[in-house]
């Protein structure tokens, strides 16, 4: 296959992949907690011949490889809800949870309480404590999350004391780009990752608010238009090159033997 075919064909692979990851950016724009995801391409040259049995060196042809992507972990925007167990974290850290596939991390605040006291995610996940899981009880009233995340009640008909529930268990990681998403809104740590807890003085959690997605909408339609015309455009010049292709082939054909 001539090299401008296998160089077409890899850059419109890699435009696939890019027209994927944009879909999915735009499908979450109000999906709480959610995270963008951007692709990462390079340059792939093939190595130039050196064979003995080459008349003189190949040149070296440059093709598109599809690396990965990275997320963009940037804060987004924060909504009021007025919900007293809807929290939103303010700076570094994400809230665990645990589910059924193991520890998780988000920062999707938007939480609930179960039939069973517990405080948990909107997909049920239950939120962990420094202690495990943070359970509440039914004559618990007058929630306070603070600054820290000590969630705070007023139990029955008290005026005066205030209990405990939990401190919502709050972690960083050194490098977020190792966390691979598990879910919208939900990442797992790489084999080897392992969190760390985020000081309580740099923790500032924001009761009452949840963070929307930090998708830009504008600029991920605009970026899906760019691709779209770049995908025409290496279809039209593959159309032309197998035209061109063909053209010889046919005039050869004619040539008298």
């Amino acid at each position: 296959m001539p090299n401008a075919l296998l160089i077409g064909l890899s850059r419109q692979t890699t435009l696939q992949r890019e027209l994927d990851i944009i879909a999915n950016n735009i499908a979450n724009l109000n999906t709480t907690g959610f995270k963008s995801d951007n692709p990462v391409f390079s340059e792939f040259l093939t190595s130039s011949a050196s064979e003995d049995r080459f008349a003189m060196p190949d040149r070296r042809v440059s093709f598109v490889q599809d690396r990965t992507s990275w997320h963009d972990m940037s804060q987004g925007p924060f909504e009021h809800t007025g919900n007293p167990f809807d929290v939103a974290i303010d700076g570094n850290g994400m809230l665990v949870v645990q589910t059924e596939r193991g520890e998780r991390y988000t920062r999707a605040g938007a939480l609930q309480i179960n039939n069973r006291g517990e405080l948990v995610t909107g997909s049920g996940d239950k939120v962990m404590g420094d202690s495990g899981p943070i359970v509440l009880q039914l004559t618990d009233r007058d929630v306070v999350i603070t600054k820290d995340g000590t969630i705070k009640v007023r139990e029955g008909n008290s005026l005066t004391s205030d209990s405990t529930r939990g401190k919502l268990r709050l972690v960083t990681f050194a490098d977020p780009q190792q966390l691979q998403k598990d879910g919208a809104s939900t990442f797992k740590a790489a084999d080897g990752v392992q969190p760390q807890p985020v000081p309580d003085a740099n923790a500032n959690v924001v009761q009452g608010s949840v963070e929307k997605s930090n998708v830009r909408s504008v600029l991920e339609m605009t970026q899906m238009i760019a691709v779209t015309r770049a995908y025409t455009d290496v279809s039209t010049m593959l159309q032309q090159q197998s035209e061109l292709q063909r053209n010889s082939i046919q005039q050869l054909a004619e040539v008298p033997a």
